[in-house]
This record gives structure tokens, C-alpha cells and sequence, in this order.
């Protein structure tokens, strides 16, 4: 970023709230962000944790803790204090952001916290350091840590099925190959305008557009989160050229009353992860001359691991797409031997964003990342015979709800702890507004009774709200095979049915 801005110094590199910070702006508050870091002693290696909404804080904090050789550590802000808690110990976070409006949350923990330092975003407290006064007071670092495309930058956690979240340890180098392969995929100029409404804490609302912005030396347009409805005035103020967003994100823009009259000549294309785009939704912005470019990937990958470019959006309606240009794909059957087209396996993928490994898990790593290089998704998919990669379930049966990630485990973990359950099983049914709806599946105690709003307050303590059951079911008992393993795929199709 340091260097965009040597470069193109008087460009707006950012809007938020309607302030714009020109490039070189930008480039001084980062330089004081990154002195106040070195005073209070983050060295190379470092862990530099935010935790906040969408802010030019959390970028600040990025590149300062990039400028030192630290690694960055971006936190989900609708974790609870027991979750933050686990990844920021896991982590071994030194200095840590918060932004005000999220203190609450954490204050509770923070004995239990192994930071150094604490800043808060806009006043002191007890053991908090205030951000701005400070920062702004600092004088800017003149010198830049030299770091290899091969060194980690950000650490991001994603759940696992253990229900223990693990950090993907992201290189300089897979966050620039990422996009390098968007570039190949939907272009970019120093002239786009990039919406960015996505969390930042999520891999797709970093490395899809944003980091893409700064590479390009063009204008990002942030918002502390998503508004359906400011995001649209943003696209005719602004003249938007692209976003990323969920489907859901999408479709929500579509049913303001304001859609119809919002000019959206300037968009050329929108990005769109997390689940395929229904070809309703392709066909409303197509006739409003808007495409989509759709995408495939996780946070191992930087995320890009396929690309369906808007000429191929119907003709292959349902596809992830292809692999990018320096990246690769292959379908493996359980002996990890390559599958030919058509037939279903675990998809594999390999390249220069493929992540370095998970933080402090190297069984862990090595059972994801394979001797010849190879990254196992645990999604199964399989390849068409033109090399377009479609995907058929989850191995890990993840859900996916409102773009979110939810791991079953993670959550029949909490529940289990009712003393009302018997046993549990968490799963994934289409729904209308979030694409899946975490679903509880519970055989109770003899005598006992549940509801959806008691399961759901007997969990809020432990999970993020997104994790929390939107539906329960009660039944007898849950079907197994006979080694015991509960058959969800029984348990949805009886829902369905």
C-alpha cells in the first residue's frame, strides 16, 4: 500500500462515512498506526489482532502491522467472549484493536487474554489505550520491514469440525496471487470504484475486492456494514464499478423499492461468493445490464479456487466455474488418485494462494495439504468434461447460512450440554433469506420438553447468533449406520419429504 501511494499520492484511496483520505493520506495515518506498534513493542512475527466492524481502522492496522514484519489477526465480531478468547490466546495476539461499541464483549475476558497491549477506538478506560490521540500524536516510521512473498501476513480462523477454529496462515505472497488470478478473471483499473460491504474479518470481504483496490491504486468504498439500501445510494454517488457479496446480499438490494430507479450504469460486474447465484437473481440485474462473476473458494485459498465468468453465467447455470489461471483443480477419489470427468470425489486444489498451513497445527496441516502440494477441500464435486468445476455436497457438512460458515460440530458441542437432550444433530435446510437454515435435529430425555426460543437462549452465551438453531426438530431417535455415525442425509431428506 506504501507503495500505491508513493505512486498515485494524490488518488482517493478511501471513503467512509462520506470522509475520502487521498493515497497519501492514507499512507501517513498507516506510518503512525505502525509507529504506535513499534512503541509498544510489536517486532517481526508479531500478532496484531482487530477486533470491529468495517472501519479504515482495520486496514490501517493491517498494513502497519505489515510495514513492522508482524502478522495481522482479523477477529469475527459476532463471537462471544469465550470464543474470542480461544482464538486470540491461540493466536498469541500482542497488541490487540477493539473498537469501542465491542468492548463489552471482550472486557468480561480480558484477564484471560494473553495480550500485551489493549487500544480502544475512541476513548481511554481502565488498561485501554486510546487509538486516535495516541496515534495521531506519534511521529510516522520512515523505515519498512523487508518481508518475502513466502512470509505469513494475516492469520484468519475458520472452524473446524472439531468445533476448534483453526488460523490459516495466509503468505504476502497468496493474498497477491489471488489477485492476480481476479485480474486474469474480471479485470481491474486504477479508475474502478470497489464497494465494499462484506465483513473484512471474512476472507472474501479482504482478498476479493478490497486488497485487489490497493493493489490497482483505485477508489474502495467502505461501509461499517451491510445496508441494502445505503449500499444502492452508494452505487449511483459513488459510480461504483464492483462489489463482492453474497447471493442474499444481492437479492436484498433487488427488493428495495429504490432498485427499479437506482442508476446502475456504472457497475461492470459483481462478484459473488459463498453459494451460486440463482439464475432469478441473474436474470433481474441482467436486464438492468449488470453480470456476474461468480466464484468458488475457502479461506485456505485466499480464497479464489474457481471462476464462473458472467459468458458462461446461464450456459453453465450451477457451476463454480473454472480454475484460475495459475491455479489448479483435480477430483480425487478416497485413495487421493485422480478421478476423470464426470465423476464425483473430493475436490483438490493446488497453487501460489494455496495457504502456508494452520497456526500451531501441523497434523492438522498435514492432513489438509497432501505430500504433492495438493489442498483437500473436503467438498465433493467433479469436473465436466469442458473443466467446469460443480459441486455436489459437503464432506464436512459444513452450512452455510447468510454467507457465514457454520460447523455442525461446533454447535451440537454446545447443545449436547442440555440437560434436556438426549442427542443432537445439526444440519443445513434450504431457506429463502439465508440460504441455509441451522437446523437442530434433538431426541430428548423421557419426559422432557424443548422449544426452539429456550434451545436458542440456552446457546446464545456460547455461539454467535449466526450459529444459533433457526429451526428445531424433535424426534424418537436419530438414524445411524451400523457403525453409529448419525445419517444426516436421512435426517434432510425426511425434512424435505
Amino acid at each position: 500500500m506504501l507503495r500505491r501511494a508513493a505512486l498515485n499520492p494524490e488518488r482517493t484511496a478511501l471513503v467512509f462515512e462520506e470522509r475520502e483520505l487521498l493515497y497519501s493520506e492514507f499512507a501517513d495515518r498507516v506510518r503512525r498506526q505502525a509507529q504506535l506498534l513499534r512503541e509498544a513493542g510489536v517486532c517481526v512475527g508479531d500478532r496484531v489482532g482487530y477486533l470491529g466492524f468495517n472501519h479504515p481502522a482495520l486496514l490501517e492496522t493491517l498494513f502497519a502491522a505489515q510495514t513492522l514484519g508482524a502478522i495481522f489477526v482479523p477477529l469475527n465480531f459476532r463471537l462471544t467472549a469465550e470464543e474470542l478468547t480461544f482464538i486470540i490466546n491461540d493466536a498469541g495476539i500482542h497488541s490487540l484493536f477493539v473498537d469501542d461499541t465491542l468492548r463489552p464483549v471482550l472486557e468480561p475476558a480480558r484477564d484471560n487474554l494473553c495480550c500485551r497491549e489493549f487500544f480502544a477506538s475512541e476513548s481511554e478506560a481502565d488498561g485501554w489505550r486510546h487509538l486516535d490521540s495516541e496515534r495521531d500524536a506519534a511521529q510516522p516510521i520512515t523505515s519498512v520491514v523487508s518481508v518475502d512473498q513466502h512470509d505469513i501476513a494475516v492469520i484468519m480462523y475458520t472452524s473446524g469440525t472439531t468445533g476448534l477454529p483453526k488460523g490459516a496462515m495466509l503468505t504476502h505472497g497468496n493474498l497477491m496471487w489471488n489477485n492476480i488470478n481476479a485480474s486474469m478473471a474480471f479485470g481491474g483499473t486504477r479508475d474502478n470504484v470497489i464497494l465494499t460491504a462484506a465483513p473484512l474479518f471474512h476472507i472474501g470481504g479482504l482478498n476479493v475486492m478490497t486488497l485487489h483496490s490497493f493493489h490497482l491504486g483505485s477508489k474502495l468504498v467502505l461501509l461499517r456494514n451491510f445496508d441494502a439500501v445505503q449500499a444502492l445510494e452508494n452505487f449511483e454517488r459513488y459510480q461504483v464499478t464492483h462489489m463482492f457479496g453474497a447471493p442474499a446480499m444481492y437479492l436484498f438490494m433487488s427488493q428495495q423499492p429504490q432498485f427499479a430507479d437506482t442508476d446502475l450504469s456504472s457497475v461492470e460486474t459483481l462478484i459473488c461468493g459463498a453459494a451460486p447465484v440463482p439464475e432469478s437473481l441473474i436474470e433481474l440485474y441482467g436486464a438492468r445490464g449488470v453480470s456476474f462473476c461468480q466464484g468458488y473458494g475457502l479461506t485456505e485459498t485466499a480464497p479464489f479456487s474457481a471462476f464462473l465468468t458472467p459468458e458462461f453465467a446461464v450456459s453453465k447455470l450451477g457451476s463454480a466455474g473454472q480454475a484460475p489461471i495459475f491455479s489448479d483443480t483435480r477430483i480425487v477419489d478416497p485413495d487421493n488418485q485422480p478421478l476423470p470427468a464426470g465423476e464425483k470425489g473430493e475436490i483438490c486444489l493446488a497453487g501460489p494462494n494455496i495457504m502456508k498451513g494452520y497456526w500451531n497445527r501441523p497434523d492438522a496441516t498435514a492432513s489438509a495439504i497432501d505430500s504433492e502440494g495438493w489442498f483437500h477441500s473436503g467438498d465433493i464435486g467433479y469436473l465436466d468434461e469442458d473443466g467446469f468445476l460443480f459441486i455436489c455436497d459437503r464432506l464436512k457438512d459444513m452450512v452455510i447460512s447468510g454467507g457465514e460458515n457454520v460447523y455442525p460440530a461446533e454447535v451440537e458441542g454446545v447443545l449436547y450440554k442440555h440437560d434436556a437432550i438426549a442427542e443432537v444433530a445439526v444440519i443445513g435446510m434450504p431457506d429463502e433469506k439465508w440460504g441455509e437454515a441451522v437446523t437442530a435435529v434433538v431426541a430428548l430425555h423421557e419426559g422432557r420438553s424443548l422449544t426452539l426460543e429456550e434451545l436458542r437462549a440456552f446457546a446464545d452465551p456460547h455461539l454467535a447468533r449466526y450459529k444459533l438453531p433457526l429451526r428445531l426438530e424433535i424426534v424418537d431417535a436419530l438414524p445411524r449406520n451400523p457403525a453409529g455415525k448419525v445419517l444426516k442425509f436421512v435426517l434432510k431428506e425426511d425434512m424435505s419429504g
